[in-house]
């Protein structure tokens, strides 16, 4: 890896929260001059537990990063499963329901994982929070940017890691719903505080269409709550109405017993819950010209598979990969994508065990789903979905590594 001398480049990386300080981290190794570009204030802290699996934790040893993960890693021991009435319909262990591999894959609070990606890199690249990209505007040497702030500047190549909402993509190629496929479901994440008595496990409560979820990282005073129901068609005029949400959401679950109540008032209380449709991304190319995406910009799996961080991570590895290894950006961004694609697609296929899991729609088809669950606690572990590890990690980049990637 080249990681003194002359830059090979300078690249604009967009969002600073996985896939963006990933991908700087091997841009960096590779000896290119990385700045990345935040709209938030500062580095988003807390955040929600997520999965780094198969192909991805070797991602993550590679960067150095595993241990302080492993340390962090959330000990969950029992997921239960309720009926209406909140009456147990089965219990299993979390790794046998979710498909990860118990003493390989790991699960981390968001923010854990964030502040490792970002400590590894935060001394070799420039991090420029409360700006964003305002215009793009590609020649034949680069792309001049025009930031929010009103500072310009011109960089070799662009990078869009900015989200399922991602701001550079549509800046590029377009209004996202053109790329979005929407699942059928909606749902809401925010935090209320333990009064159950739930430690290091998960409960999930069911009717048809309708799924909550209390879960406990440890011993904390502290839950995680998550609401989830079906909808035929998206919402979108309340994503950006936090008072639309919440009425949304209390009338959807109404009626609804166990702990619903108490859900729906902590998320009234809630300063800042998260909500959102379930969907994906797809989209027929990942980059134009000089700008690619990757992350959830590129090809969100939605969180019904639980591999959006792993995919975003191993997206990171393989498009910097490409770029130190190709002498120009257009054969780089065409290697990422063959490269990775496969591995996205397959993942993103997974959604529909996911679904069925998590929020079936019918009692015919809930019920279906328990006794697959109740069938699982005396089945043995199961060793992993091939999708999670389908891709084999390659070496890193051994390409012309002196010459400036996006100089055609």
């Amino acid at each position: 890896m080249n990681v003194g001398g002359a830059s090979k480049g300078t690249v604009l990386i967009s969002g600073a929260s996985i896939a963006g300080p990933a991908v700087a981290f091997w841009l960096r190794r590779y000896g290119f001059a990385v700045t990345v570009v935040e709209k938030a204030a500062g580095l988003r802290g807390g955040g929600y537990p997520i999965d780094v699996r198969g192909t991805a934790v070797e991602v993550v040893r590679r960067m150095g990063i595993l241990p302080r993960l492993r340390e962090a890693h959330i000990d969950s021991r029992r997921l239960t499963f309720l009926d209406a009435d909140g009456g147990t319909a089965a219990v299993v262990h979390p790794q046998v329901a979710a498909g990860g591999v118990e003493g390989h894959d790991v699960e981390v609070p968001r923010g854990d994982l964030a502040e490792a990606l970002y400590g590894a890199v935060r001394d070799e690249v420039e991090f420029v929070f409360d700006d964003s990209i305002e215009t793009l505007k590609e020649h034949g040497h680069g792309v001049d940017v025009v930031f929010r702030s009103g500072v310009q500047r011109e960089f070799d190549l662009v990078l869009g890691a900015d989200g399922l909402h991602s701001h550079t993509r549509g800046l590029v190629f377009g209004p996202e719903r053109q790329f979005h496929r929407y699942l059928g479901y909606c749902f809401a994440i925010f935090t209320m505080p333990n009064t159950f008595g739930l430690s290091h496990e998960v409960r999930i409560w069911n009717t048809p269409g309708r799924a909550a979820a209390l879960y406990a990282v440890g011993d904390g005073d502290e839950l995680y709550a998550f609401l989830n129901f079906a909808r035929p068609e998206p919402p979108y005029e309340t994503l950006r109405d936090r008072q639309a949400q919440r009425d949304l959401i209390a009338t959807t679950f109404a009626d609804d017993g166990w702990e619903i109540p108490a859900m729906v008032a902590a998320l009234r209380e809630e300063a800042d819950p998260f909500f959102d449709t379930v969907s994906q991304v797809r989209m027929p190319h990942w980059s134009k010209g000089r700008i690619a995406l990757l992350g959830d910009a590129a090809h969100a799996p939605s969180f019904l598979t639980g591999q959006g961080s792993s995919l975003a991570l191993v997206g990171a590895y393989m498009l910097a990969r490409s770029l130190a290894a190709h002498r120009d950006h257009t054969t780089a961004f065409a290697a990422y994508e063959s490269d990775t694609r496969g591995f996205v697609e397959l993942n993103q296929a997974q959604v529909g065990e996911g679904d069925a899991t998590l929020c079936p729609t019918t009692a015919e088809s809930l019920e279906k789903r328990n006794m697959r669950l109740r069938a699982l606690t005396t089945a043995p572990p199961r060793t992993g979905r091939p999708a999670h590890t389908a891709l084999t990690l390659p070496e890193p980049a051994t390409g012309p590594a002196d010459t400036p990637v996006a100089v055609t």
